[in-house]
């Protein structure tokens, strides 16, 4: 696909472009409305497409806890023996919590942890019709308020008996972000892993206690940009970290709902080597 679809789609996705100049653009791309139309299934995330990781062997539930503007909804997995497990928080993209997220959540039940995939939407109170109205909705949302928000569930998860103490994250685009921001915010976090997520500054660095594993797409030149600055700032300050490059893929290669970005072996390595690296440090 044209590299400059893809462009205008992570335009679209993640910075104030409605929907309507988009699909101009999007038809000033390709020659005409029809050609559009016709690109459109290939470049949007469709949740037909999600792995539907089983969950007869898992313990699911749906919990809550209080947020500081409201209800911190979230979606729960892991095996259904009864005992304490390693525990990982899932972040989602610029979304919300979907259908995505939560089999992402039962694939880290299944390798043996207990999952738990907040929804920084919830506390809104709303629902969504599709996932244009969601992301709209990211813009409400103050990001101090995200932030004591995810850091509170760490204090939730103190209260579950399942749950061994042993705490890790994984993020994805805004989740992978929210994974740095963790880093530097929740001293008890031990491995942080951010997929294609902004870095924090390198003045925040100093805080960070958790080891990171960081995953970058080659073709992903805005959330690459802050790289090297982001490495020579761990390295200054001895954090414990990996990182990955993931030649010819796109932002968001790990989501499989994602037709036109989904790269399976990269997703599949990268989603390796982050039980790797939850299995060394958790």
């Amino acid at each position: 696909m044209d590299q400059r679809i893809i462009n205008l789609y992570d335009e679209y996705i993640h910075k104030p472009l409605n929907r309507q100049d988009f699909l101009n653009r999007l038809t000033t791309l390709v020659g005409s409305s029809a050609a559009a139309m016709a690109i459109l299934p290939q470049i949007e995330v469709d949740f037909t497409h999600a792995n539907r990781t089983p969950d007869a062997d898992l313990f699911t539930e749906y919990i809550t806890y209080a947020g500081v503007q409201g209800t911190m909804r979230c979606y729960v997995a892991r095996p259904k023996e009864e005992k304490k497990y390693p525990t990982v928080v899932i972040i989602h993209e610029n979304r919300g919590l979907n259908a995505h997220i939560e089999d992402v959540a039962r694939r880290a039940a299944q390798a043996g942890y207990l999952a738990i995939a907040p929804d920084a939407l919830s506390p809104l109170g709303l629902t969504f019709a599709n996932e244009d109205e969601a992301r709209t909705k990211f813009r409400d949302l103050k990001a101090e308020d995200n932030n004591a928000n995810f850091i509170r569930v760490f204090e939730y998860l103190k209260t579950r008996k399942d749950s061994n103490g042993n705490y890790g994250c994984v993020g994805f685009c805004w989740g992978g972000a929210m994974a740095n921001t963790l880093a530097v915010n929740v001293p008890e976090l031990k491995a942080a892993v951010a997929f294609y997520g902004r870095q924090q500054p390198a003045e925040n660095v100093p805080k960070i206690k958790a080891a990171l594993q960081l995953h970058y797409a080659e073709m992903d030149e805005g959330v690459n940009a802050g790289i090297v600055a982001y490495e020579a700032a761990l390295k200054a300050n001895n954090i414990p970290y990996e990182l990955y490059m993931y030649a010819g893929a796109q932002h968001a290669f790990h989501n499989d709902t994602a037709p036109s970005r989904y790269h399976e072996a990269s997703a599949k390595l990268a989603w390796q080597r982050t039980l790797d690296f939850w299995a060394k440090y958790l």
